[in-house]
This record gives structure tokens, C-alpha cells and sequence, in this order.
């Protein structure tokens, strides 16, 4: 039975929210209006709350239809809210039923809904049941479904990938068609560094591998890929978002996650002068209550990683042309720790107050020691002029911590409607060297010359945001108002020593501000008609860069008024076809290394510098796409483009006869056309592939260094990933995948392909209670050429070709224990601002 409830006669409330922002900058005055809402029970309501039948979580986004009994015609329809309630208001007395539909589950149907005038129809909670292929149960036997299709994004399973088990999000995320990495750790997104990286649906204003690196793979739940996002998510990130849901406890009472690897000795050496070491452990602890969600982790990770680098760079300058080919060891010694701790309480149905603290630091150490063969030539005669051989010592480290604190307060009106409010406040203490000494070779112990960069750089940052959402019609309208503060000092010191012995001499001493602030307006609507689902809004963002060097203020201010507009619609056909179409205008912000105007040495034939002037990337996203769900699995392509102003590059130019400058710099306009294909697939009872495949034609044209150099440049890039498990026995599962990206073009070379298969196999123990795994990384047995990537750049007088090559065929160990699964995202707060300069 379904509870009726007379509407109270008091029941008339009206709700009005302001905002307003003047800008001392610019006179512009911006009014952000809330919706003005009105509930009078003129005649009938339904109300209810979709949920998961197994976990009891609210089911978001979920189609909710009302249909008239006596002739199945559809009255409205509308999207569950994020704590999965839904209501229709103003209906006529009468028989209705509806239908609640969401990918991944079987449609549930509500019958005999029979209204009389002024009464509410309460029906409570809607228990959605998983479809089959969709379980996630704890033992190995049943595996989740590697991805759901929603209007705008790809939900992927993150315990489908055992190769990342132990390891960090960088290592879950690698295996999507979205999503590449290359041998240094840049991860693109549809062929675009830059994206934003959500936290359980929070914008973390952070470099992504920074922020990926600091998160625990056995922490995740699901990776949301948000390819066309709508209006209500931050404009930053060209190449879309990345959102990252962790677990935390499902039902009332503790649970304990905890999980530990270690590292064997390696099977190659490459001749480094130590072993690397990689071993960690993290744990989460939940405990819940009706009023009361409280969650803990921790995790340390050591992570080192051999390697070796081979190159060669030779310049022309006047009528020498200098050749400086170079050998040696390319490796990294990393170091992770965190804690984390959220505290939710509920103290009724309408209101939640949750509070989350964050610390956590990481180290990185890269060291290049290198053996350098300089020759020149004199380009008329031939001549060669000199020659030297010599030894470079390069270590380069990095090191951040990391305080936040973060507070939130939801409250549900009696109207239905809902309002957020968030803050959060973080301190980073940024800092690092980079030491590069030349010696002679083969004798090392005499010094030729030794140049030390240290910096620091401290960060001060917090965000405020209000979020209002209420039902009209038969969708739901949402609006917003958000502000973003993030300051940074930066203090860089370059010291040289010419002598074997003696003091260092300070070559230059330089000091650099840099204040960001964005205030961001939108108001965006979406709905269900029938068989179309839809979402359209509008968001207003004015930002502010000050930038100062040397206490020389506003000579590279910028200030910025742009409109990001979005549009998401999804088509449901029969016998399981779905097509989607989507459009997002997005912003890449510059980070403070982007930024920088003072050199540092990078290795001995680079320094690094960046432009104070630099505009941000402008970009505006399409995708049209079909989705076929069947018995075995499901199935998806989707076309898209992506057409980019001022497109961002690191490129090279001559400094001197023996050093290039690798610059950041507005390369000019690029473009994008490309196709993404997926699947998922449960062949047998024991044998389950997810596969994915991205290719797409990159294409620039611009210029560079005031006009003096043209660039066009294009290349067809193509990416594939598979996954595919094979269950031995109820308790063993045989796990292979491989991540292969193709060469491809850059503003001024090509980068080689790059290849990373692996292994695992997994036992389970005390009906899935504890389980071990045993991985085969970067497999290669000296045939594959795996994590080996060369990379080009060439100009009228310079030519540079770099050959990294680092660790294969390493075996990790993982034990895992579960007490009462972990399986719902938890709210655990991470970094806004800092990781993006680390």
C-alpha cells in the first residue's frame, strides 16, 4: 500500500535565492536569481525515491515515466536527483502507473496509482534489481559489466582491471578507448592533455597525473568518463572530464578494507647505480548508522622504476653544426603517502552535513646520468673544430604536501527542491631542485661545471559554491554560483660553480605572484519526453589572472568574459539501440610552470621556460553516438570533433651551439576529427572481454616565435585497449590485457608508439573475504619493444630524437581483505589547486 497524505493548508511556500558579483575590474554587474517556486496542492502527487535493490544507494539520473491507465498515454515524465527522488505535481485525479528505467537495471513497473483530489501518493522506495550481467557480487565467479552508456558519459568498473590492483588511478584509467598514457606519464583524453579531474563529483583544479598518482586503485569504485559535459560542471578541461568514484561502506555497520603489495626483484638492471624498490599498503575503514557515515584511509606506496635513455640532438649555429649524441640511466625513485577522513551526518531525511580533512605528500626523484659525445664541424669546410666527452649527473626532484579541509551542507525543501552548499580551503607547500653537474669522463671525480635551480612554491587556495535544483514540468532546472581563489608565490634561486671546489655563485634570485580567480554563473534544465532524454544549460564564468615578476605588477593581466553553452540528448529505440548527440564549449586554464618566464636547467642541453602571456585553449566538443545493449554485453561508437584556439605546446628552440630552450607557447589553432568503439562482452559462463578502440586525425596550423617559424602538422593516431578474464575455477580467475597507442604527430615531431601488455591471476579465499593476485607487468621477454618510446622534434637548425626505455617483465604481489564489502562512493576530500603545480 502507498501512503496518501493530505496536503497541509499551510503548504504554500515560496523559496528566492540571490547572488550578485560587481567587478571592481570591469562594472560588470552579474545577478544570479534562483528560481522562485511555488507548491499548492491543487489536486494530485506522486513522490517517491529510486534505490538499488542490493546495495539500498539512490539510483541517480534514473528515468522516472507516469502513464494514464485507461489509455497507456504518457502524462510526464523526469530524472531522479541525486538522493534518487523524483515527484509529479498538479496531476488530475484518476488511475496512473509509471515505469522506472536506468541502464544497468531491469525496468520496474508501478501499478494502480489512484488519486483524489489534494492527496500526495507516497510510494516510497523503488527497489531497482540489477540486470544479471550487471552483478558485482563479491566472489570471482560474477564480474561487474566493464561499461554502462549514460546520455553523457561511459561508467567503467574499476575492479574489472586486476593488472592496476595495488596500484594507483593512472593505472585503472590507462585501460579505457578514451584515454591513453604515454612512457612519461602524460595521459590524454580523446588526444587531449588537458581535463578536469572530479573526486566523487568534486573539481580538483589539478595536474591529472599528479592527482590520479595520489589516489589507490583498490580505493575506486567506478571511472566516469564525462565526454560531452553539461553546463553544471566547471568549464576547465578541453578534452572533457574524469570522474572518479570511491568506495566506502553499503549498509549500517563497519567495513574494512585493506590491501598490501610488494614488488620481486627485477629482471633487468639497465645498469642503474640502485634497485628499485616498490612495495604499499592502504586501508579504508566505514562506519555507518542512520545518521551517521564516517570513513578513514590511508595508503603509502613506494614506486620506483628503472630505466635507461638513448639520444641524439645536433644544432646549426652560424657554420658549426654541433652533434651531442648521449647515453645512461633514466629512472625514478617515488614515494606516496595520504590520509583522508569524511564524517557525513543526517540528522533527519531533509538536511546532511558532511566534513572531510585531507594530508598527504609526495616525493618524486628523476635521475639522468648521462654520457655525452660533443662533436663539431665546420659546415663549410668540414672540418672538424672539437671534440669532447663528458659525464652528466641529472637529479631533478620534485615534492609536495598537501592539507585540505572541506565542508558541505544539503538541505531538500519541502517542495522537493534542493539546495547545496560547499566550501573548501587548502595549503600546499610546493617545492624542488634540479642539480645538474658536468664532470669529465671517464674520470668523474673532476667536476667541469655545476648549475643548481631550487624553488619554492607555496599555494593558498579556496572554493565556495551554492547549488539549487527544482522540479518544473516534467525535468528538473538547476542553477548555480561558484568562486574559485587560488594564489601562489613562487621564489626561484640559480646558483653555478665553474670550480672543482669553492662556493656556489648566485647567478640570479627571481620572485613571481600569480593570483586566479573564477566566478562562475549557469542554469541548466533536463528531462524525459517519451522515449528522449535531454539536457541543455548555459554557463557564465569571469576569471581574473594577475600575474606579477619581480614585484613588476599588471603588465601580463588577464581578464576573461566567456559563455560555455552545453546540450546532451539521448534517443531510446526498440530491441536495445540508443543513439546520443552532444555539444560542450570548454576552457584549458594555464597552470604556473606554463607561466614561469625564468629558465631551469633541465638536463645539459635543455633548459625549461615558460610565457607569462600565454592565452588559455579554448575548445568546442561534438560527439554523435549509438549504444546497443543485448544479452551478452553491449556495444557502442561514437563520432567526434573537437575544434581548438590556441592550442598549447611545449616546443624547441636554439639557446646556444649545446642547449635548446623547450618553451610553452600558443602554437596556433588545431582540430580534431575522430571515432571511439567499445564493448563488453560475457562470451561464456567463464569467459568475459572488454575491448576499446580510439582513432582519430590531429591536425595544427599556426606559428610560432613571433611568425619565424610555421607549423603544420598532422598524423592519423590510433589507440586500442583490451581486458579479458578467464574464470578457472569459482575461486581463480586468469586476467589479460594489453594498452597500445600508435605514433603520433606533434607541433614539431612525432612520437613513437607505445606498447604495455599484462597478466594477473587472482585466487580468492573465505568466500571472497581475502584474495591474492600475482601480476606480470609490462610483459616482454625481449620481443615486444614494450614501454619504449621515442620522441622527435626537429627545426630549420636543431634536430632532437629520444629513445625512453624503462622497466619490463616486473611481478608484484597483492593480498587484499575485505570484512563486509566496500561498494559506494565515498566522499573523501582531495586536492582543488595544488596537484596541477607539483
Amino acid at each position: 500500500m502507498y501512503q496518501l497524505t493530505k496536503c497541509p493548508a499551510n503548504h504554500f511556500k515560496k523559496i528566492t535565492v540571490t547572488a550578485q558579483y560587481f567587478s571592481k575590474k570591469t562594472g560588470l554587474a552579474l545577478l544570479l536569481l534562483f528560481i522562485t517556486s511555488c507548491l499548492y496542492a491543487q489536486s494530485g502527487s506522486v513522490t517517491g525515491v529510486a534505490i538499488d535493490q542490493l546495495s539500498g544507494t539512490p539510483i541517480e539520473f534514473a528515468a522516472v515515466t507516469l502513464y494514464r491507465t485507461t489509455d497507456s498515454s504518457q502524462v510526464t515524465g523526469s530524472l531522479t536527483k541525486a538522493n534518487g527522488s523524483f515527484e509529479f505535481t498538479k496531476l488530475k485525479t484518476g488511475n496512473y502507473y509509471l515505469k522506472v528505467h536506468f541502464v544497468g537495471y531491469a525496468t520496474k513497473l508501478v501499478n494502480n496509482l489512484n488519486l483524489t483530489n489534494n492527496q500526495v501518493v507516497n510510494i516510497g522506495q523503488i527497489k531497482l534489481s540489477p540486470d544479471q550481467r550487471y552483478l558485482n557480487e563479491v566472489r570471482v565467479n560474477e564480474q561487474k559489466a566493464g561499461v554502462i552508456n549514460r546520455i553523457d558519459k561511459q561508467v567503467y568498473s574499476a575492479g574489472q582491471f586486476q593488472a592496476a590492483k595495488g596500484g594507483n588511478a593512472i593505472d585503472v584509467i590507462r585501460n579505457m578507448p578514451s584515454i591513453t598514457v604515454n612512457s612519461q606519464g602524460e595521459i590524454s583524453m580523446r588526444g587531449s592533455s588537458g581535463f578536469l579531474v572530479l573526486i566523487n563529483g568534486k573539481p580538483v583544479q589539478a595536474d591529472a597525473g599528479t592527482v590520479l598518482s595520489q589516489l589507490p586503485a583498490n580505493a575506486i569504485e567506478n571511472i566516469e568518463l564525462i565526454t560531452s559535459p553539461s553546463a553544471k560542471y566547471d568549464a576547465d578541461g578541453k578534452g572533457g572530464i574524469i570522474n572518479i568514484t570511491t568506495k566506502k561502506g553499503a549498509n549500517n555497520g563497519i567495513s574494512i578494507a585493506a590491501n598490501g603489495q610488494y614488488g620481486l626483484p627485477s629482471t633487468q638492471t639497465y645498469n642503474n647505480k640502485t634497485e628499485p624498490n616498490r612495495y604499499g599498503a592502504d586501508a579504508t575503514l566505514n562506519y555507518k548508522t542512520n545518521q551517521w557515515d564516517i570513513t578513514v584511509g590511508g595508503n603509502y606506496l613506494r614506486n620506483d622504476i628503472a630505466g635507461q635513455r638513448d639520444g641524439d640532438v645536433n644544432t646549426t649555429v652560424a657554420n658549426r653544426y654541433t652533434s651531442f649524441p648521449s647515453s645512461g640511466e633514466r629512472s625514478f625513485k617515488r614515494s606516496t603517502y595520504a590520509a583522508r577522513a569524511t564524517v557525513t551526518y543526517a540528522p533527519g531525511n531533509d538536511d546532511a552535513i558532511t566534513a572531510g580533512f585531507y594530508h598527504g605528500s609526495r616525493t618524486q626523484y628523476r635521475i639522468a646520468n648521462l654520457v655525452y659525445n660533443n662533436t663539431k664541424t665546420d659546415i663549410n669546410t668540414g672540418q672538424q673544430i672539437g671534440k669532447i666527452t663528458y659525464y652528466n649527473s641529472n637529479l631533478v626532484q620534485r615534492k609536495g604536501n598537501f592539507t585540505l579541509a572541506n565542508l558541505d551542507y544539503n538541505h531538500k525543501f519541502n517542495n522537493k527542491s534542493a539546495l547545496a552548499l560547499s566550501g573548501l580551503f587548502e595549503y600546499d607547500e610546493l617545492d624542488g631542485f634540479t642539480h645538474n653537474r658536468n664532470l669529465n669522463y671517464p674520470d668523474t671525480n673532476t667536476l667541469q661545471q655545476y648549475t643548481a635551480n631550487t624553488n619554492t612554491n607555496p599555494l593558498h587556495g579556496y572554493r565556495l559554491q551554492a547549488d539549487y535544483s527544482v522540479n518544473i514540468g516534467p525535468g528538473k532546472l538547476e542553477t548555480g554560483y561558484q568562486f574559485k581563489y587560488q594564489k601562489q608565490n613562487g621564489t626561484f634561486l640559480t646558483q653555478q660553480q665553474n670550480l672543482a671546489s669553492g662556493p656556489l655563485a648566485q647567478l640570479s634570485y627571481n620572485v613571481t605572484d600569480v593570483l586566479n580567480t573564477v566566478q562562475g554563473l549557469y542554469a541548466q534544465y533536463s528531462a524525459v519526453r517519451g522515449k528522449l532524454q535531454y539536457v541543455g544549460g548555459l554557463r557564465y564564468e569571469y576569471s581574473a589572472r594577475n600575474f606579477s615578476a619581480n614585484q613588476s605588477q599588471g603588465l601580463n593581466n588577464l581578464y576573461l568574459n566567456n559563455l560555455f553553452p552545453s546540450a546532451n540528448f539521448l534517443y531510446t529505440f526498440k530491441n536495445g539501440w540508443k543513439t546520443k548527440a552532444g555539444y560542450s564549449r570548454r576552457i584549458q586554464r594555464t597552470n604556473f610552470n606554463e607561466l614561469n618566464p625564468y629558465p631551469e636547467r633541465e638536463h645539459s642541453e635543455t633548459q625549461e621556460l615558460g610565457d607569462p602571456d600565454l592565452l588559455p585553449e579554448f575548445v568546442n566538443l561534438y560527439e554523435l553516438g549509438v549504444i546497443k545493449t543485448f544479452s551478452k554485453g553491449s556495444a557502442f561508437a561514437t563520432l567526434y570533433h573537437q575544434d581548438i584556439k590556441n592550442a598549447i605546446n611545449r616546443v624547441n628552440k636554439v639557446l646556444t651551439d649545446t642547449i635548446l630552450y623547450r618553451v610553452y607557447t600558443n602554437a596556433g589553432n588545431a582540430s580534431l576529427w575522430g571515432a571511439e568503439f567499445g564493448t563488453d562482452l560475457k562470451l561464456t559462463d567463464w569467459w568475459q572481454l572488454y575491448a576499446g578502440a580510439n582513432i582519430y586525425n590531429y591536425n595544427i596550423k599556426g606559428n610560432l616565435f613571433g611568425n619565424s617559424v610555421q607549423v603544420n602538422n598532422s598524423s592519423l593516431n590510433y589507440s586500442f585497449n583490451a581486458n579479458t578474464g578467464f574464470k578457472i575455477t569459482k575461486q581463480s580467475l586468469l586476467q589479460l590485457n594489453i594498452n597500445y597507442l600508435s605514433e603520433r604527430a606533434t607541433a614539431q615531431g612525432r612520437d613513437s608508439r607505445f606498447i604495455t601488455p599484462n597478466a594477473s591471476y587472482r585466487q580468492t579465499f573465505f568466500k571472497g573475504a581475502m584474495s591474492a593476485t600475482l601480476q606480470w607487468q609490462n610483459i616482454d621477454m625481449g620481443l615486444l619493444g614494450t614501454n619504449k618510446q621515442r620522441i622527435t622534434t626537429s627545426g630549420s637548425n636543431f634536430y632532437t630524437t629520444t629513445n625512453y626505455i624503462q622497466e619490463t617483465d616486473m611481478f608484484v604481489v597483492n593480498l587484499s581483505f575485505n570484512l563486509n564489502q566496500l561498494s559506494k562512493k565515498s566522499k573523501l576530500p582531495n586536492s582543488e589547486f595544488g596537484d596541477k603545480e607539483f
